[in-house]
């Protein structure tokens, strides 16, 4: 079992991106702690901690539950032939364009590029999986983790294709926030549902 090692907590974005920018070169691992909405705790969001990570040529990996107030994700220096999905291959982008990107990020990049690595992520990425970033909502909402563990694995299908399905970053949360709302109510994903989420037409 994977124990928890050096891990730290930070107020925001900046302050990460602050420990990335002079660690990355030196640090094998971090566990970022990352507390649960209801706490009302300062913390950095999951999609920007995995922004600014890769933006060092980091990523994200294990999520480990501390208490019912915080958990713990692994981040690490990307390893020479990791997969590139590609909700990450958007967050790059979207860093490039906003002049986030460092050397090291690009170098990454520009690694996977020139292995191959870049291209299989799409073949390699497997549609039942559960999405990283529906993954870690369920880890911050015990209720709708253990009703989504409950359900028939048809209908957990349901939910990671719905999720899985969208086209952009913004569609995608918006369904994982339905997902999680539908889940603490313990409802079953179907067409009623998916019509009730205001997902009509968008991907």
């Amino acid at each position: 079992m994977v124990e928890i090692g050096n891990r730290q907590s930070f107020k925001d974005r900046d302050a990460w991106r602050a420990w990335l920018a002079k660690n990355h070169a030196r640090a094998n691992e971090l566990w970022l702690v990352l507390y649960k909405k209801h706490t009302r705790q300062p913390t950095v969001a999951y999609g920007d901690a995995v922004e600014e990570a890769l933006c060092f040529g980091w990523i994200d990996g294990i999520v480990k539950t501390i208490d019912d107030e915080k958990y713990a994700i692994r981040f690490c220096p990307r390893r020479r032939g990791s997969i590139w999905s590609e909700p990450n291959k958007r967050r790059v982008a979207k860093m490039i364009a906003q002049g986030r990107m460092t050397d090291i990020g690009l170098a990454k990049i520009e690694e996977a590029k020139q292995n191959g690595e870049w291209g299989k992520a799409a073949r390699r990425e497997d549609v039942t999986a559960l999405p990283r970033e529906f993954k870690h909502a369920l880890e911050a909402n015990e209720r709708a983790r253990e009703n989504f563990e409950r359900l028939a694995p048809s209908h957990k299908r349901q939910y990671i294709g719905w999720i899985a399905d969208a086209k952009r970053d913004e569609t995608r949360q918006r369904r994982i926030d339905a997902a999680i709302k539908m889940l603490k109510e313990n409802k079953k994903l179907g067409i009623d549902t998916r019509m009730t989420t205001n997902e009509r037409g968008k991907g």
